[in-house]
């Protein structure tokens, strides 16, 4: 017989077993408890970094994460879900940490460095050019070679680091179980789906904005400041993502009128059309109280028709090209997106699908390589013939680093004097291409005087003698055309500003060292006017054609032509009789009355301006349904190379 122990007897034996596994659990939880606090304090440590290095300053912070209209710890959270996830998959508690924080540093201090040299904050179409950046590096390693040099070890040091860091966390971190791995992916990942589907700023969502989450798309500075670097930063990454304008289709297409402006008539004798976009071409003595001496663009001056209104300072040059080829805008676009690297996919309608459409040669011309800005495909996509490059031009003479304007002039020459039918040429200068470091050339040739720190000077005195001698290279291109029998049109404008530094501020330009994207319109047009000539060799100076926007320089280079067309012309032509500026923040008529934030004001958009936008739309990213009226000759050259 097997003698029965008592149930009594039975838990009083196990008794201590259950209390160590009561305890043992009791520790487990804390243990979780603890790592979870310390996520949290790791993440909210990475976002107060990361906010101080992308902002400059610790001022802003505490309103940032104190406020309850602010989504500081949202932040925090969202940072702590995607430690917990990487976690998980690692393996190992906080392992996360040392990927988390230089993916989100890294980008926080480039944005930081973009806003102090080009006044706008880091955007995920910026990646897109990345490679343009690494190309630019020996004018920036010649400029400041110990910062470079200090930086290039700084950056081998944190690798080394890194990799020391992870390699010893990996062997000491706590190791997840397979249950605490699955806890953790279970609950965060759920989490994370959420959040990655809020972050479409064209759509409404109520959970974003309980979060505290608002996109302020039109005004990406005061988006980053209120967002923080993080979630502004996602907020922009569904913008590559351009949908059809409300009320978009062929009826609303087809209800533009497009009368024929007698495209057919045309000029009796066609004119050779020469633009040139020159490389941050300013007028220097626009700075209050300095004298320059001799005037650095007495040609200029005496040839300039008006301004252009730059859509951007200090860089982004394709998007200025943009407009000038297309007369489409970019205040149509995502804040922050590149066309040339976006959007250009297809074959687009242009000016020199117009020009080979009456019978010229297009060729697009440019003293650097074809790759950049994607220049090699988007010529392809506007209809050009031939793009010649640094890489199929003869050699060329140069001015520090960059092919001299002089020499761009003679090549432009040398090809339009072996021209037999009319063309239209398309070219961009290099020279004038900051950093404008001391002692590019060997005299500068016009004496500064005022009140100037020796760096101000020095930098000042680069750029105004690269100014200089763009001024005499136009000359030469002017005289060359005025002995030639056929007429040639000459359009030169600068694409934006300098990007001088403290040159600006140290003279009362501008507060800053970058142009303000949103601001009363004077100083808008301060802070974004270039000089513009529209030149003939037969008719002179087009004058008094004000301050317009890139995308109004087909009208007017047509007009001067003798030229009529549909949208150059026509649709454009009603646009600059009521529009001078067409700019993202604000539209300005010639008298100087100005409409800021008109682009948010949906319901009460001009009936003209929604014409615009859906013709753009639908020749860049539509059905193509107004190609047929609006560019007869761009669909004409489709069909014949189909």
């Amino acid at each position: 017989m097997v003698a029965l122990v008592p149930s009594s007897a039975l838990a009083g034996r196990f008794a201590p077993l259950q209390k160590l596994g009561a305890a043992s659990r009791q520790q487990t939880a804390l243990r979780q408890l603890l790592s979870l606090i310390l996520t949290f304090l790791l993440a909210l440590s990475t976002i107060v970094v990361v906010e101080w290095v992308a902002r400059g300053e610790l001022t802003d912070l505490p309103d940032y994460f104190m406020s309850p209209i602010h989504p500081g710890f949202t932040t925090v959270g969202i940072v702590m879900l995607l430690m917990l996830v990487l976690d998980a998959m690692f393996g190992r508690a906080h392992q996360s940490i040392l990927l988390v924080v230089p993916l989100v540093l890294v980008p926080a201090f480039i944005s930081n460095q973009k806003q102090h040299y080009l006044s706008d904050p880091l955007y995920p179409s910026d990646f897109l050019f990345a490679h343009q950046i690494l190309e630019l590096m020996p004018v920036i390693v010649r400029e400041r070679p110990w910062t470079a040099v200090a930086v290039a070890l700084g950056i081998i040091a944190s690798i080394v680091g890194l990799a020391l860091l992870w390699r010893y966390t990996w062997r000491h971190a706590t190791a997840l179980s397979r249950n605490a791995r699955i806890a953790r992916l279970s609950v965060c990942l759920p989490f994370m789906a959420v959040f990655v589907s809020q972050m479409d700023p064209t759509q409404n969502s109520f959970i974003r904005e309980k979060l505290r989450i608002i996109p302020i798309v039109w005004d990406q500075k005061e988006n980053y400041g209120y967002n923080g670097f993080i979630i502004a930063f996602s907020l922009n990454l569904p913008m590559a993502d351009v949908k059809a304008p409300a009320g978009y289709g062929q009826n609303v297409i087809d209800a533009i009128p497009a009368r024929n402006y007698g495209y057919l008539s045309g000029p009796r004798e066609k004119p050779d059309i020469i633009m040139l976009m020159s490389e941050s071409f300013w007028d220097p003595t626009r700075l209050s109280g300095l004298t320059f001496t001799p005037d650095p663009m007495p040609n200029i001056r005496v040839a300039q028709s008006g301004y252009v209104f730059s859509p951007e300072f200090g860089g982004m040059t394709a998007n200025v090209e943009f407009e000038a080829l297309t007369g489409f805008s970019n205040a149509f676009l995502p804040y922050g997106s590149i066309p040339y690297q976006q959007y250009v996919r297809r074959p687009m309608p242009s000016l020199a699908t117009f020009f080979r459409g009456e019978g010229y040669a297009a060729r697009s011309i440019h003293p650097f390589s074809g790759w950049f800005w994607n220049r090699n495909e988007v010529y392809k996509a506007f209809g050009f013939e031939e793009f010649r490059t640094e890489e199929t031009m003869p050699p060329m003479e140069k001015r520090g680093l960059f092919a001299s304007d002089d020499s761009l002039m003679k090549e432009i020459m040398r090809e339009g004097d072996a021209m037999e039918r009319p063309f239209f040429f398309f070219a961009v200068t290099l020279q004038g291409h900051g950093p404008y470091e001391p002692h590019r050339y060997a005299e500068n040739t016009v004496d500064i005087k005022g009140d100037l720190s020796d760096a101000d000077r020095d930098t000042l005195a680069t750029y105004t003698q690269g100014v200089r001698e763009a001024d005499q290279s136009l000359k030469m291109l002017m005289d060359w055309a005025s002995k030639r029998d056929r007429e040639t049109i000459i359009v030169l404008w600068g694409d934006h500003l300098p990007p001088l530094g403290t040159v600006y501020p140290d003279t009362n330009y501008m507060p800053e060292q970058v142009a303000t994207r949103k601001a009363p319109l004077d100083i808008m047009k301060r802070e974004h006017e270039t000089p513009l000539v529209i030149w003939s060799s037969k008719k002179g100076v087009r004058k008094d054609v004000g301050t317009i926007s890139p995308s109004q320089l087909p009208y007017h280079i047509l007009k001067t032509a003798g030229y009529e067309h549909p949208f150059y012309t026509g649709f454009l032509g009603r646009l600059q009789k009521k529009y001078t500026i067409v700019d993202r923040y604000q539209l300005a008529t010639r008298d100087n009355q100005a409409f800021p934030d008109w682009a948010r004001k949906e319901q009460n958009l001009d009936p003209l301006m929604r014409e615009y936008r859906y013709l753009q739309h639908d020749a860049m990213f539509g059905h193509e349904y107004g190609l047929d009226r609006f560019f007869p000759s761009h669909v004409l050259l489709a069909d014949q190379s189909s």
